[in-house]
């Protein structure tokens, strides 16, 4: 970190755009702070994805954003979370925030007894939700409800189709059956959905996404071992996608919220690995 601007920016990325709910975290938390976003959108969903293949992704998109000199990371994926947190940990220069999903919160918030834990097969199938399970199921239930197709619909900005409200009737269904009164939102791309999901399960149901705790554990490192960015200053957001671009312009504009620019990430010659598309912005 030595070197670093305090007015560097914070790197965030996932493997599409639901990072985005993280992101928009952050920006209400943090809004002094510049801000890089990379979807990996031409390699999504990591759901699906071999280990390998996801550890790779997050150490090339790490590298780029290392070299446009940002001084944290904020991993916006609870699938690359899970993969490849701890190898990137052992190597990255600079503080890496990650996702976790909230069964702790979800433990504690429950009156049923119940919990629901909505995310990719992969992310359910980890060492680290079984970690998080034995820790805190002692006492509840905790029903792991894998949901395939739904970062898909996420990624097509399908929100309110009935394909996507059919997706979720038959994934919530089993929770609300058996009594769930919680449902952790284990899936960064799912935040999307919330509005959806509370006309399926009503007003009673706790939702809980971890997006905000990431944004103050974020600040918490920033006033820890960095410097926040100065407050006499316009903070900036700049978009980058592995897929094409125009599409994940549209796509990216309509989640954020607001019309946005998103740039490409250039191949190097092998084809499979990011260069530095990511130029640094001009450091004060």
């Amino acid at each position: 970190m030595t070197g670093l601007s305090n007015n560097a920016p914070i790197g965030v990325f996932d493997s599409g755009a639901g990072g985005l709910s993280v992101l928009r975290a952050i920006r209400e938390e943090l809004p002094m702070e510049d801000l890089l976003y990379v979807a990996d959108s031409g390699h999504a969903p990591y759901g699906d994805r071999d280990e390998d293949f996801i550890a790779d992704r997050a150490t090339t998109i790490t590298e780029s954003l290392l070299d446009a000199g940002v001084k944290a990371i904020v991993v916006a994926c609870n699938t690359a979370t899970v993969v490849a947190i701890e190898k990137l940990r052992s190597w990255c220069p600079v503080p890496v925030v990650a996702m976790e999903p909230a069964i702790k919160p979800a433990a504690q918030t429950t009156k049923s007894g119940v919990v629901g834990v909505l995310a990719t097969s992969r992310t359910l199938a980890s060492p680290s939700v079984a970690r998080l399970c034995a820790a805190y199921g002692k006492d509840i239930q905790i029903i792991l409800q894998p949901c395939p197709g739904l970062v898909e619909q996420v990624e097509k900005v399908q929100l309110q189709s009935e394909t996507t409200r059919e997706l979720l009737i038959r994934y919530l269904s089993p929770l609300l059956l058996a009594g769930a009164d919680t449902l952790v939102l284990g899936c960064t791309h799912y935040p999307f959905l919330v509005p959806l999901i509370r006309k399926i399960v009503g007003p009673d149901v706790a939702i809980i996404d971890p997006a905000t705790a990431v944004a103050k554990e974020l600040g918490r490192r920033l006033q820890g071992k960095l410097t926040p960015a100065s407050r006499e200053r316009v903070a900036d957001v700049r978009f980058f996608s592995s897929s094409a671009t125009e599409d994940a312009s549209l796509i990216i504009s309509a989640l954020w919220g607001s019309r946005v620019v998103v740039r490409g990430l250039k191949r190097n010659g092998s084809g499979n690995q990011i260069s530095s598309a990511i130029e640094p912005r001009a450091l004060g």
